[in-house]
């Protein structure tokens, strides 16, 4: 059979999300005599924030100074993944009738990552550049390409973690990101398009900005700086050269088809460096709840419950044993703000509860009868194991529904199944990976603390209500 023609494509969110140019190559062939080597161009600098010409009466300096120590610390993220391409594309039936015409085929994409410990050979960048890869290679600033070794992402916030061996690397340190002002000048570097190591500048436009469609738990830093696809996991620098936040999307209702329009969205570098200490030590992120049913204050429910206004995130439930128990918290109070970031709804509680590591103090702020109370609490964590909710569920591992998820779908209930270990209880009981679990025997939840409070009887019949791609089924577990 002929073989199927080299395919350019640029992988890119409707709305939002951060873009890679994405390659596939025939695994027949040579791969060098397929692939264009992506073009090695100076360092240019473009942006939206203009950087006035004099403050105070003095000239403004050059950013090059800075810039020089930099951009050897950004690199190139080479994700490679191998796909299974049918000349018949996504059509169900010819795929089904003709399965031997599919081929393997290698499908590259190129974002960006940003040394933060040049001992260690540590690099920062996002977990949706190297998301599903078979392969991952870094390319340095002076040209070498190594393999990195994957240590660990965090999806919810969009952070991986890689390291590789390597003499002579270059490192940024990382800032202070809480002392961010709108207004203060940055610069970002990376590969948009893979024109490698690419300036542009801008200011801060807004910090701890929220409720962006599509993406986990949020605190994002906004920026006109240009954020353009292949930036993703990149550097956001202040005028020190200090790293103060992870590139991660643009936004833009059009997609890529408008390029940048001046809204881009970084990680900052407290959330960032916080979740790459977690990743280093073990791999994955631990995330401490309240234990809390939760409802947004809307209009009517403000009226109901005497309110001056419709905000907060009022309490449904508090489940037994939880963080919010032992702080004092009660049916029907009215959390109105936390650590001292305000709170307009339920999502926003649960973005800040997201956000903090197991064992986090928080103060709360709370309404109840009329009066406002600060109640203190610490975040714990429930155990993820089905087996600590039930022995008919061994072998499983459970989560919270992913923010993302919730975001995209609208579904603010339910647990995750994220592994199932092959021949296990749980997996003779019929559970599957990212099976969606809505409700039990002991009725429906919001989350995993409902979850165990929905099974804290021990059933004797145990019946699960299963979402399996758009299909919804019953359960039975022996």
């Amino acid at each position: 059979m002929r073989a199927l023609p080299t395919l350019l494509a640029l992988t890119a969110a409707a709305a939002f999300g951060g873009f890679a140019a994405t390659v596939l190559v025939d695994m027949n062939r040579p791969l060098a005599a397929q692939s264009a080597p992506v073009a090695q161009v100076p360092a240019t600098v473009t942006g939206t924030g203009a950087l006035p010409s004099a403050v105070a009466g003095q000239p403004m300096p050059s950013l090059a100074p800075m810039l020089e120590r930099v951009i050897p610390a950004v690199v190139g993220v080479n994700n490679t993944r191998r796909v299974q391409v049918s000349p018949f594309g996504n059509d169900p039936f010819f795929r089904r009738m003709f399965p031997d015409l599919s081929q393997e085929r290698l499908a590259q994409s190129m974002g960006s990552g940003v040394i933060v410990d040049a001992e260690r050979g540590l690099i920062l960048t996002n977990h949706h550049v190297i998301e599903n890869a078979d392969e991952v290679s870094v390319t340095l600033g002076d040209g070498r390409t190594l393999e990195a070794e994957f240590l660990g992402s965090d999806p919810e916030t969009d952070i991986a973690l890689m390291r590789v061996a390597a003499e002579n690397l270059t490192a940024i340190p990382l800032a202070d990101s809480s002392t961010l002002r709108v207004g203060d000048f940055v610069v970002a570097v990376g590969n948009p398009f893979g024109f490698s190591q690419t300036v542009t500048s801008g200011i801060v436009s807004a910090v701890g900005r929220s409720n962006v469609p599509g993406i986990g738990f949020q605190n994002f830093i906004q920026t006109d700086a240009s954020i353009n696809p292949g930036n993703s996991g990149g550097p956001l620098v202040n005028l020190n050269g200090e790293l103060v936040g992870v590139n991660t999307a643009s936004f833009n209702l059009r997609g890529s088809e408008a390029g940048n329009i001046g809204i881009g969205f970084a990680i900052p570098s407290n959330l960032a460096g916080s979740v790459m200490r977690q990743l280093e030590n073990t791999g994955t992120v631990r995330r401490g709840t309240l234990g809390l049913d939760l409802q947004t204050v809307d209009a009517r429910l403000a009226q109901a419950m005497g309110l001056s206004e419709p905000r907060g995130a009022a309490v449904t439930r508090v489940h037994e044993g939880a963080a919010g128990a032992r702080a004092g918290l009660r049916t029907g109070d009215v959390i109105v703000s936390a650590n001292g970031q305000r709170v307009d709804n339920a999502e926003a509680l649960r973005n800040i509860q997201g956000l903090q590591p197991v064992d986090t103090p928080m103060s709360l702020q709370v309404l109840r009868d009329g009066r406002s109370l600060e109640l203190s609490a610490r975040l714990t964590e429930l155990p993820r194991d089905g087996a600590s909710y039930d022995a008919r569920l061994a072998g499983a591992t459970l989560s919270d529904l992913p923010e993302a998820l919730r975001r995209q779908t609208n579904r603010a209930s339910g647990v995750l199944v994220e592994r199932v270990e092959p021949d296990s209880r749980a997996a003779r009981n019929g559970l599957r990976p990212n099976d969606l679990i809505l409700a039990a025997t002991g009725g429906q939840f919001h989350d995993l603390a409902g979850f165990r409070a929905a099974l804290a009887d021990q059933p004797d019949q145990l019946s699960l209500l299963i979402m399996r791609g758009g299909r919804r089924f019953q359960v039975d577990l022996q």
